[in-house]
């Protein structure tokens, strides 16, 4: 199969540039926003205090070293460069772990998985956190293949930075100590030592952990996981696909291998790909705390893609790990390339294009532009009509703002809100004569309709289609 040679590496690059580059130009979502924010304003800025959690990771240290400016594209570029690590990564240890011919495979899986696509173009830490995750267990693997000094502490260097990286990944220290334990049996003294050494340096993560725990609740942004979601966080029909498709290619082929694969590499893998989802759902479900969040399971990703890999072995010949790898790539082209738009979006948001609508208005400065902020944060007492800018809670406005006089709303809707809301009813708005409400659909929609209640002789529109944001105009009828 020659053909393997240089279709793999060309399917490979242009799942690189389709599913990572062509995202990377698109509007910043909310959370990138964020991150701007801090790399911006420092996580010390008192406005974080409402949201302790948000700058606790090594990434903006990284991203601010960076310096990306407000690109959109280069603040997206190092969460690329990560990704690809990461992949690397992974390729490797499928090497080690399954097969030396299934990397390519494994590498195709991980491009058939949209949340990796979306890390890979995503200016937040969870692209990060994959290429250290999987650098952590390609040294420990290495480590107690080889038992060499030198990859035990480079072992210790990513476990680490883990945590270090999101405070949500702590379950996956849970994957290291399974494969440890299983593989180690006979060291168990280096093991010992070594992860004595990790748990020294992740004391100081722990206790800042566990103190943030207890202001969970009001950083919720999702409700309870059900066991369906549980299910779907698993990402079975790669998985059933991959096995399926490597059995027909068998019968086909009138050729079984029985394959020799290790019970701690197994071990390995099935705990990659099911430990971090199911510790969240627990998690969430035991304290009512809900971080079973898409993006919070990214980590888990490439156990999934490994996973795969692994389920494919049972059943594919040897020599037809390329072919099969080829067929994979095809596939996640044509399944995650986002082919009913030209040039793909990262998020489904366009912040950008709403403020260039408003813009475009050329509104005098008294005009009220009513901004409801997009953080679950922003609620009293942390809100109020006069809040400090530049802020966290309104981050949007400070990576693409807006002409006006910007109204600051909170997250929902309260008595003081309402209250602040009527006042304008009485003074700014009719004074203005047309006013403004701009941000994410669910406040937006929100006062647009509870305005719409109490102004007679007012029209209003939409600005555009910005996906899940909105910029909504209301004028006084002629």
């Amino acid at each position: 199969m020659n053909i393997t040679r240089w279709a793999l590496p060309l399917l490979a690059a242009i799942c690189f540039v389709r599913l990572w580059l062509m995202q990377l130009p698109s509007s910043f979502w909310v959370d990138e926003m964020a991150t701007i924010f801090v790399v911006e304003h420092g996580g010390d800025d008192p406005s974080l205090k409402v949201a302790p959690q948000v700058p606790q990771s090594i990434y903006y240290p990284v991203i601010r070293a960076w310096a990306p400016g407000r690109s959109e594209v280069a603040y997206r570029l190092p969460s690329i460069l990560f990704m690809g690590l990461a992949l690397i990564f992974v390729g490797l240890l499928v090497r080690e772990l399954v097969h030396p011919d299934a990397w390519w495979f494994a590498i195709f899986a991980c491009f058939a998985l949209r949340g990796i696509n979306y890390e890979a173009a995503n200016a937040r830490p969870y692209a990060l956190g994959m290429c250290v995750s999987a650098g952590a267990l390609y040294f420990l693997v290495r480590w107690l293949d080889t038992r060499r000094l030198w990859d035990a502490m480079l072992f210790l260097l990513f476990a680490a930075l883990l945590w270090r990286v999101h405070l949500i990944f702590w379950p996956f220290y849970v994957v290291l100590a399974i494969y440890a334990l299983w593989k180690g049996m006979a060291k168990k003294g280096q093991i010992a030592i070594v992860f004595g050494l990790l748990g020294l340096l992740l004391l100081p993560v722990a206790m800042r952990a566990i103190e943030l725990n207890a202001q969970a609740k009001q950083h919720v942004v999702i409700e309870q996981p059900t066991w369906m979601s549980l299910a779907h966080s698993f990402h079975l029909p790669l998985i059933a696909a991959a096995a399926f498709g490597a059995w027909i290619w068998a019968r086909l082929a009138k050729h079984r291998e029985r394959i020799a694969i290790p019970a701690s590499a197994m071990a390995l893998i099935l705990a990659w790909w099911l430990v971090h989802p199911v510790a969240l759902f627990a998690f969430s479900r035991i304290t009512a705390n809900s971080v079973f969040v898409p993006r919070y399971l990214a980590i888990s990703l490439p156990g999934a893609a490994v996973a795969a890999t692994l389920a494919a072995a049972y059943f594919l010949p040897d020599r037809f790990w390329k072919p099969a790898a080829l067929l994979l790539g095809i596939g996640a082209i044509v399944a995650s390339g986002n082919w009913t738009q030209l040039w793909p979006s990262h998020h489904n948001s366009d912040w950008r294009a709403a403020a260039q609508a408003v813009n475009q208005l050329a509104l005098p400065p008294s005009t009220p532009v009513i901004c409801p902020s997009p953080f679950v944060e922003a609620r009293s007492p942390a809100w109020t009509p006069d809040y400090e800018m530049p802020g966290f809670l309104y981050a949007p406005l400070l990576v693409y703002p807006v002409r006006g006089n910007a109204v600051l709303f909170p997250f929902a809707t309260s008595p003081e809100a309402e209250d602040y809301a009527t006042a304008l009813l009485h003074g700014a708005i009719p004074s203005a004569g047309r006013f403004v409400i701009y941000g994410a659909n669910g406040g937006v929609h929100f006062w647009r309709d509870w305005y719409e209640k109490r102004l007679v002789g007012w029209s209003h529109r939409s600005l555009g289609d910005f996906k899940d944001v909105d910029a909504v105009l209301f004028e006084r009828t002629p």
